[in-house]
């Protein structure tokens, strides 16, 4: 499992975290999201084998806003 940071932009307020959320958590490979309005950022845990950084800036993309990778935790 890998854990990571993306810089979000375009979020107005808490229910766009939790749509963030939502629509990370519904892909296979993720374990879990915690995104943040107030921090304008998301920590994703996820399994390196089943996901990358492309494939969850695309879902971030389609929810509606915009993601950079940040850091990196293992």
């Amino acid at each position: 499992m890998v854990k990571k940071k993306f810089k979000i932009t375009g979020m107005h307020c808490t229910s766009c975290a939790m749509t963030i959320d939502m629509d990370l958590e519904d892909l296979d490979g993720i374990k879990s999201s915690h995104t943040s309005y107030a921090k304008q950022e998301t920590e994703v845990e996820f399994d390196f084998d089943k996901m990358d950084d492309q494939k969850i800036i695309e879902t971030i993309k389609k929810s509606g806003y915009k993601a950079l990778v940040d850091s990196i935790y293992v």
